[in-house]
């Protein structure tokens, strides 16, 4: 055992003594416990126990919000996520964030508390990033409540991407309106009107090509020269399906310039479906007449006969009419 665990575990046993009520201290003294927890917490994470250093704080959090020390207490719990993150359940960790997040709130840290939720989606976005994108939002929305349009929006954009690499196309809009709406707010055109491009993309993975038209028509006028010639383009080539001219939009260096996740959802959107030229009828050289039945024949050739015998008569019956007016 190194002297680091030896000097945690010397600090352990005091915290456990200021717990203790005697005839000279009628209640706990949760603040020393609550640091002694802390000091061995520290101790054994330089022991590499990181194990023994998350439950040391996560104990020293809990005497922490028991004597009302709020910000002591989500700080506890932000360390404690720090020093578990490379074994500790996604589930646990997700807890964690929102216990501390919760905490700093409740003593006037918004900021704080949007920080430690986004950080905890940091680390859960590879291995449970279904948890990270609820992270994401919760920092948005808590960012939000502190008037902080700019950083909610940055919480909010890590969502909309995630979304959209793990092909949750429809919860994707709803994430990129919600981002819009954060700009918006904030009068940043520029960044609505890249997002425009990225709701357009969303909506023709999803095959909603008039969905896409009507993000346009929204927020395209918030779109520079190049989005909405490279928007215009594209839309047009949807609805007049030619696949090579949407080929060459989604291909345009605009787009390839995106955000990663754009730029590789461009690559993935379905093509619309060319409408070919019907084939031209064969002709076979050399082909024997067809074949035309006796009867038919004959009935043709009566009937030719009576027509050419009806205007020979019609003929001579016009001139003799002719005549008699001369």
């Amino acid at each position: 055992m190194s002297s680091k665990q030896l000097e945690a575990q010397e600090h352990a046993k005091a915290a456990e003594k200021f717990l203790k009520v005697s005839i000279f201290r009628w209640k706990p003294d949760y603040d020393s416990a609550a640091d002694e927890y802390s000091q061995a917490a520290q101790c054994f994470r330089i022991a590499r126990d990181m194990k023994s250093a998350r439950d040391c704080h996560v104990k020293a959090s809990e005497y922490y919000k028991k004597n009302r020390a709020l910000f002591h207490a989500a700080k506890a719990l932000e360390n404690a996520i720090i020093v578990s993150k490379d074994f500790a359940n996604p589930d646990d960790l997700y807890n964690l964030a929102l216990d501390a997040s919760s905490l700093y709130q409740q003593h006037g840290s918004g900021d704080s508390g949007a920080a430690v939720l986004d950080k905890t989606g940091k680390i859960l976005e590879s291995e449970a990033p279904h948890l990270a994108i609820k992270l994401f939002q919760q920092a948005a929305d808590v960012s939000s409540t502190e008037s902080s349009q700019h950083q909610g929006s940055e919480y909010i954009s890590k969502a909309s991407r995630l979304l959209v690499k793990l092909s949750r196309y429809d919860e994707a809009v709803d994430s990129i309106r919600r981002e819009i709406c954060f700009h918006q707010e904030a009068d940043n055109t520029g960044a609505v009107g890249r997002l425009t491009v990225a709701i357009v993309l969303v909506q023709l993975a999803r095959g909603d090509i008039v969905a896409a038209e009507k993000s346009y028509k929204e927020w395209g006028s918030n779109c520079e020269a190049s989005e909405m010639q490279t928007l215009e383009q594209l839309l047009q080539a949807y609805d007049e399906e030619d696949r090579e001219s949407a080929r060459r939009a989604l291909n345009s260096p605009f787009i390839r310039n995106m955000d990663v996740e754009y730029a590789r959802l461009a690559a993935t959107v379905p093509l619309p479906e060319a409408i070919d030229p019907p084939p031209k009828a064969a002709v076979r050289e050399n082909a024997a007449p067809s074949y035309v039945s006796q009867n038919v024949a004959g009935a043709l050739y009566s009937h030719d006969d009576e027509y050419s015998y009806d205007t020979a008569s019609y003929s001579k019956k016009y001139d003799e009419e002719e005549d008699d007016i001369c």
